[in-house]
């Protein structure tokens, strides 16, 4: 032993003098072990022979994952470090000195052993600060499915009790407060219209470009992906943006060994690189880029998704955005739009929903001066801001909306940039429904974690975007809950009579049908009015129909309020790149060159 760590020393040493310092996480290439290894020295297995208890996680997790450094034993004259790569571990030989203490000696690891022994020490240290981000009290973990499921059996058994009671009253309460859903949602839309029809402010003429770009990390979440991989590389490779700014995540599950195997299979690029999540106690989206979080290189964060197609300018776009605004603007969003709405007739409601989504009401809620829900993917942040915040609440199924009130309590700004990505519209009734009941779920568990101290959220957000926040997650609940009560005013019309005739004076009923027509034809102008942003005015012809896509997200509704007592953390994952019958657009041609444009 004492022979073997002797002539690694001198060979580390070596090493060390001609090496340059290394900065944290830079990606490089692994070199096989055997290559370096003196004569004789045979590497160590740590599976076989575990390190000391305790020495591991002496060593920052983040610099042991990234390097491949595992400190193994203990005493003597010196602290022995396993590592697969001289390269890597020599450049470190100072630091690890500091850490320990005193000498550091290097010894070479089998390789697939030693990223196992990491990955069950630093590994699951990450792992678990991946999963506790933010604090307790703004995530939603410190609400156990035990007792969400109380407060619906409690609140169930109240309605019940009630309706034996007094039907009428109950019936009627219930008709009210669908009416107040509805009538509050469509004013918050008018007003979004109204908002994004006035010209804003002009900026000041400004010349502000950045002195030097910013490095911006990419994070792309992958699980079960193993046929959109290579497809997406090339997408990433169209991105007009220096190489040596641009450092893309690949992120992949553990256990996601198909996905892996394809990264693997496929050349990536020097400023790619896969980050593999080790397991935990939940496998979420969050989480995922809570672990990737610690290996990013950039000051901007961005978030696609493994189907989206960004144009090539995105990120000159955002760096020019960020560096003509103050540290304030924490986040810029883009918007999302769907290159096979032609699909069916799922995908073109699909398509024009989100058109209004993300070309009238987002703006609309900014302009307003309201928290801005973040939609998942064609995301911007600055790290900075993200981690005063806590990151991404790894146990939320909608992080996205989530992120965007913490931000916005915390005293940061959401502006919307005038970038669109293109994605695969879920264009399947029950797939539909899936995704969109844990986005409705992720809204119901949101609004239950912020309203836990509705004071403290009244004084850090102000009473408009405090009932802002009001009418966007708790209204579409409610809206979309009681929808059933509502489209029975459809009754009228037809001049059929109306369960309530016998309660209520028809003039009321009258009132609320007028109401309810009112609202539908509103949003089929809002509709309209995002379809023609949104470069596709030929789906203004389908807007009509969605009155009857939108009893969807009922069926949608119902499935979550069973989900939120049920299994409140489960992810229902959204299938990618299964739309065979519409090919993407092409990605435009890669860069030749490094240099910005």
């Amino acid at each position: 032993m004492a022979e073997r760590l002797i002539r690694i020393e001198r060979h580390a040493t070596a090493l060390a003098a001609e090496m340059p310092p290394v900065r944290l996480p830079e990606p490089r290439p692994a070199r096989d072990a055997g290559s370096w290894l003196p004569d004789g020295l045979i590497p160590v297995d740590p599976l076989a022979e575990p390190p000391e208890a305790g020495l591991p996680g002496r060593l920052d997790p983040v610099l042991a994952l990234a390097e491949g450094l595992l400190p193994w034993r203990a005493g003597g004259t010196a602290t022995a470090v396993l590592c697969a790569d001289p390269m890597r571990g020599a450049a470190h030989l100072p630091r690890l000195s500091a850490v320990f203490g005193g000498p550091v000696r290097l010894l070479p690891a089998e390789p697939r052993s030693l990223a196992a022994a990491l990955a069950a020490t630093a590994g699951r240290a990450l792992v678990a600060r991946a999963e506790t981000l933010p604090p307790s009290r703004s995530s939603c973990r410190s609400l156990p499915g035990s007792a969400l499921a109380g407060v619906a059996a409690l609140a169930l058994s109240l309605l019940g009790g009630l309706t034996l009671l007094h039907p009428p009253a109950v019936l009627l309460g219930l008709v009210a407060l669908a009416a107040l859903a509805l009538v509050s949602g469509a004013a918050l839309k008018l007003a979004a219209v109204a908002a994004t029809l006035r010209r804003p402010s002009p900026e000041p003429a400004s010349d502000v470009r950045p002195a030097r770009l910013p490095v911006i990390s990419l994070l792309v979440p992958l699980y079960h992906e193993t046929g959109i991989a290579r497809t997406l590389l090339r997408r990433m490779e169209a991105l007009d943006y220096p190489r040596d700014l641009l450092d893309l995540c690949l992120i992949v599950e553990d256990d996601d060994r198909l996905t892996r195997a394809t990264l693997e299979a496929t050349a990536l690029p020097p400023w790619a690189r896969i980050v593999e999540v080790p397991e935990g106690t939940l496998r979420t989206k969050p989480r995922a880029l809570n672990y990737a979080l610690a290996f990013a290189r950039g000051s901007i964060l961005g978030l696609y998704d493994a189907e989206d197609v960004p144009a090539p300018d995105h990120l000159h776009k955002v760096a020019l955005a960020f560096a003509r605004r103050g540290p304030s603007t924490a986040c810029l969003q883009g918007a999302l739009d769907y290159h096979n709405h032609r699909r069916n007739w799922v995908a073109r409601c699909f398509t024009l929903e989100y058109a209004g989504w993300f070309r009238v009401l987002l703006p609309g809620i900014q302009r307003l001066g309201l928290a801005v829900p973040l939609g998942g993917t064609t995301l911007f942040l600055r790290r900075e801001a993200l981690e005063a915040v806590g990151g991404w609440d790894a146990h939320n199924v909608t992080e996205d909306a989530d992120l965007g009130l913490r931000l916005a309590r915390a005293g940061y700004l959401t502006e919307m940039i005038p970038i669109a990505t293109q994605e695969e519209a879920n264009f399947r009734p029950w797939p539909w429904v899936r995704q969109r009941s844990r986005w409705l779920k992720g809204y119901a568990v949101t609004w239950a974690v912020h309203m836990r101290d509705p004071v403290r959220l009244w004084r850090e957000l102000g009473p408009r975007r405090f009932w802002g926040v009001q009418v966007m997650f708790l209204g579409a609940i409610l809206q979309f809950a009681l929808a059933p009560l509502l489209w029975s005013f459809w009754l009228l019309p037809l001049g059929l009579p109306h369960p309530l005739a016998s309660l209520l004076p028809p003039a009321v009923l009258v009132a609320l049908s007028i109401l309810f027509l009112a609202t539908q034809a509103l949003d089929i102008a809002y509709a309209c009015v995002g379809a023609r942003r949104a470069g596709k005015p030929g789906l203004a012809f389908w807007s009509p129909t969605l009155m009857l896509y939108f009893p969807l997200a009922t069926l949608a509704v119902y499935k979550a309020l069973w989900e939120l007592a049920a299994r409140p953390f489960h992810w229902d994952k959204t299938e990618h790149g299964i739309d065979a019958a519409v090919t993407p657009p092409p990605a435009p041609s890669p860069r030749r060159d490094g240099a910005a444009s």
